[in-house]
């Protein structure tokens, strides 16, 4: 009488080699493929359906292993009622689901852009990439898991900036688009897309189109701050050289207006704001550019006589706040503020540098946090602050 089970020995699975399906017994089989390569399979039905198991290569998995897989695969089968192909399906899917849990928005956008880089003509297309998402994106769900993202977290990112900055907020939300369906696409999260515009966001925010930017602290786009800047530099007097001493240290106009000769440290091309001037109340270090220091030197040589101030008013005493609102008027700006100017520097950090966003905001003098602030307080980002307000004065001069 034929043997049901075990029918296989070492020997003869070692030995196969013509293509075909060896039965071992209860459903075990061993495939040999057409170019010999050997493979363990479960072969059983349910509901009157074929299916077939793997149970994994022959050089991974000897005949005792694979007996012993078929049988749990059997016990699966016949006492808990549950297909055992089904079962792993579901065991894979619950992997991928906790998978998608680990992974960040923050660890899918670095992987979207690694993946996307090399087709980017513009090579600091990444970094203004980074920029946008470190200072609209990751402060509200970088570290979430990927798959919890929903309307709310993006309209928490975009909404914000949408009628102050809206071909930037517009940036934002293509991008966070665009990392989520890279996500989608790799299995990390499941559904629609809450970043989506048509059909979806654009019944929630209005058409970009008709969006108009708060008029509050008007600002100057940065991709005319050079044509601005050398006009500037032609205007003679006070009034013109604290304005583009503003503009290049993205100071507020009390704090450049208010500024005491015994604040600066030309040596060490520093600017430093006590914190009783301060809006924060807070002491704030400005590194000074090269332009800048060209400044401070230029309104050294004719100060008033006894004067504490660096830009002094015509009478004893700091200029006014509208001087330099009445230079820009002059120039034939009068739609512009000497705020704005912090906005149009933080719209380049974001989108044409790669700077870190910290280092932007606290050139602002922002408050960033305790460890940033504590960083900031040993130095280690005054120095990349430095090289900020170095490339900002470089943009300034250069751009057209």
């Amino acid at each position: 009488m034929a043997r049901l089970s075990e029918r296989l020995s070492a020997k003869r699975v070692e030995l196969a080699a013509k293509p075909g399906m060896y039965a071992d017994g209860h459903g075990l089989y061993l495939r040999v493929g057409p170019v010999g390569a050997k493979s363990w399979v479960f072969r059983y039905r349910n509901n009157g359906r074929r299916h077939d198991l793997g149970l994994g290569a022959y050089h991974l998995v000897s005949l005792a292993e694979a007996r012993k897989r078929a049988t749990e695969q059997r016990r699966l089968l016949r006492l808990d009622g549950h297909d055992p192909l089904l079962t792993r399906r579901a065991g894979r899917d619950q992997a991928t689901l906790a998978a998608a849990k680990a992974m960040t928005f923050k660890a899918c956008a670095e992987a979207y852009m690694a993946a996307h880089q090399a087709g980017w003509r513009n090579p600091k297309h990444r970094g203004q990439w980074t920029a946008t998402l470190n200072t609209y994106v990751y402060p509200h769900f970088g570290d979430l898991p990927v798959q919890v993202i929903d309307v709310g977290l993006v309209m928490k990112a975009v909404e914000p900036i949408w009628t102050e900055k809206p071909e930037t907020a517009s940036r934002v939300r293509g991008r966070i688009e665009a990392v989520l369906d890279w996500a989608t696409a790799r299995g990390y999260r499941e559904g629609e897309n809450p970043a989506r515009w048509r059909g979806h966001l654009q019944n929630l925010l209005a058409p970009r189109s008709k969006v108009r930017r708060v008029e509050h602290y008007a600002a100057l786009p940065y991709s005319k701050i050079g044509g601005f800047m050398a006009e500037l530099h032609r205007q003679e007097g006070v009034a013109a050289r604290a304005l583009e001493f503003a503009i290049l240290t993205a100071a507020r106009t009390g704090e450049v207006i208010g500024a005491h000769w015994d604040e600066i440290d030309i040596a060490r091309r520093l600017w430093t704001v006590s914190a009783d001037r301060m809006k924060a109340g807070r002491e704030h270090r400005v590194p000074l550019s090269d332009r800048a220091v060209e400044i401070i030197a230029e309104m050294k040589k004719h100060p008033l006589d006894g004067q504490a101030f660096v830009f002094a008013g015509a009478r004893a005493g700091p200029l006014r706040n509208m001087a330099l609102l009445m230079t820009l008027r002059r120039m034939g700006y009068a739609a512009l503020t000497t705020h704005g100017f912090r906005s149009t520097f933080r719209d380049w950090a974001a989108e044409r540098s790669e700077f870190p966003s910290e280092g932007a905001e606290m050139a602002l003098a922002h408050v960033v946090g305790d460890k940033v602030e504590a960083a900031y307080r040993r130095g280690d980002l005054f120095e990349k602050r430095r090289h900020i307000m170095e490339a900002w004065s470089r943009f300034c001069s250069t751009s057209s």
